[in-house]
């Protein structure tokens, strides 16, 4: 049974849990590889640019790659696009599996990323198809969250594993947990895109483009997803190194450490499907933005006055992924709900610009690191300031009565 709009009033149970492990496969990926970092740059010999390499080298490829699949769903339908990026997410972790060499990692790295794009911005496509409008908050938020799993465990794993079997078997694992979503998604998600639906206005994938980034508020939105993770990126990768070698701490450790920022993004995320749709985007947009600014400024007055110990690293970054938790629904359906037509693109330019502030400001972090947190700090603090003005953007635009009507 169909609503008006034509959406399913309740999606199946296994169709939903289908789509909830779907976005699992992004921290496959990215959180699963934190604490690789140093275990490959005594390994293989790396500087900590070439080592950070190996993990933005991800991000990047992540990022220029959401765009490609929300487009392309946009056109050809949700289900085999995303498919299509399950199999070579699992191409690139047999590569990594194998590699020798730096380079030959490096481009594992790349394939498997490549192929995790397909996972949040099909996800949150695919949701915005499938759920009613007033469900969509509450269903991107459940999703979202959902998805903390991912990055909550995955670093404890990936520790675990590290120190009992080596850094290789973290791409066994990432290779065995994407064939199980792979056969899940194959055989529980159906098409939510319907032939009859696709390129309605017929423009063309750069017109969708232009159309989009020509209107503030989506650039406001997808920039403020954008800096706040890469505030938590530029954090979680820092620490990752810094607990190693700078507070001689085991991998596991960090593992257990990096609890703190997926609680804190449950928690953000538990906030946004408690408020739900009685409070505006823009003021939940702004509210994550500012506890963004917030905590960055707080670490950093802590470790200046010298506090360097594991929870000034990651108590700060609990706070940093609850602002996230708690914007992030709202800034992703902020973005869809700008022209409507281009949902699957506007999902993957907010992917893209997740992933692709995270490759940016990480890899900043580590041509700068020289082994004391001052580089951490730095990035943390401008990422958080940014954050900050795209975040009140919107909610400026409503206030004084400049918002344009849906395109």
């Amino acid at each position: 049974m169909s609503s008006p709009d034509g959406k399913p009033r309740n999606p199946g149970r296994a169709f939903t849990i289908a789509l909830a492990l779907t976005a699992l496969i992004t921290p496959l990926a990215v959180h699963l590889f934190f604490p690789v970092i140093p275990a490959v740059k005594v390994a293989l010999g790396l500087s900590d640019a070439r080592a950070q390499l190996t993990f933005s080298i991800a991000l990047f490829g992540m990022a220029f790659a959401t765009l490609f699949y929300g487009s392309l769903s946009d056109r050809y339908g949700r289900r085999p696009v995303l498919l299509s990026g399950l199999a070579l997410f699992l191409f690139g972790s047999v590569v990594s599996l194998i590699s020798e060499t730096a380079d030959a990692l490096v481009f594992g790295r790349l394939v498997q990323a490549i192929g995790a794009g397909c996972g949040m911005t099909l996800v949150r496509a695919i949701a915005r198809d499938a759920y009613r409008a007033e469900q969509l908050v509450k269903a991107i938020a459940y999703l979202t969250m959902f998805g903390t799993l991912g990055p909550m465990v995955s670093p404890i794993i990936g520790g675990v594993l590290i120190d009992m079997l080596g850094w290789r078997s973290v791409f066994g694992f990432a290779l065995l947990a994407g064939a199980a979503i792979t056969l899940t998604a194959y055989w529980s998600l159906y098409e939510t895109h319907p032939p009859d639906k696709r390129n309605e206005g017929g423009e063309s994938v750069v017109q969708s483009y232009v159309a989009l980034f020509s209107r503030l508020r989506f650039n406001a939105f997808v920039f403020q997803s954008g800096l706040n993770t890469g505030a938590f990126m530029v954090m979680a990768s820092a620490s990752a190194s810094l607990m190693t070698e700078l507070l001689h701490r085991p991998a596991t450790e960090f593992g257990l450490y990096f609890l703190l920022f997926p609680i804190g993004f449950f928690t953000g995320n538990l906030i946004s499907t408690r408020v739900g749709n009685r409070v505006s985007t823009e003021t939940m947009v702004l509210a994550g933005s500012t506890l963004a600014l917030a905590s960055v400024t707080g670490q950093a007055v802590v470790l200046s006055w010298g506090l360097v110990t594991p929870l000034a690293f990651f108590l700060p970054g609990t706070f940093i992924t609850m602002a996230q938790g708690m914007a992030m629904p709202y800034g992703q359906v902020g973005a869809m709900a700008e022209i409507p037509r281009f949902a699957g693109t506007a999902a993957g330019v907010g992917v893209f610009m997740q992933n692709f502030c995270a490759a940016v400001f990480a890899q900043l972090y580590g041509v700068m690191a020289d082994g004391t947190p001052r580089p951490m700090i730095m990035m943390a603090v401008l990422c958080g300031i940014l954050t900050l003005i795209a975040g009140a953007i919107p909610f400026l635009q409503k206030r004084f009565g400049t918002i344009p009507p849906p395109g």
